[in-house]
């Protein structure tokens, strides 16, 4: 798992420097849609049913305002629009700029 090293708000972009020395760029707008949280993505229960989620939405607009890294795997993100419960790990992270 790669960590990143150094993490800067350009525009409205978040900008990550991984320390394998690969670069990635995400777009605010971008990054609130694919919030792991529960509230946009829903939860499963044992049987594989989904609850809850608001799925795919339009976040055009919505900033980041700042981000907190959790643990030495996942970054929370703090958006515009008051969501702030999304775990992003790194490993998603880098999935979501490939």
């Amino acid at each position: 798992m790669h960590a990143p090293v150094n993490i800067q708000l350009i525009g409205s972009e978040v900008a990550i420097v991984w320390d394998d020395g690969v670069e990635s760029y995400f777009a605010a707008d971008k990054l609130r849609a694919a919030s792991p949280s529960a509230e946009t993505q829903g939860e499963r229960d044992i049987f594989g049913q989904k609850y809850g989620g608001d799925g795919p939405r339009n976040f055009a607009g919505v900033q980041v305002l700042g981000w907190e890294q959790v643990g030495t795997y996942a970054l929370r993100f703090d958006f515009s629009d008051g969501h702030r419960t999304g775990l992003y790990s790194y490993d998603y992270l880098r999935k979501l700029s490939a």
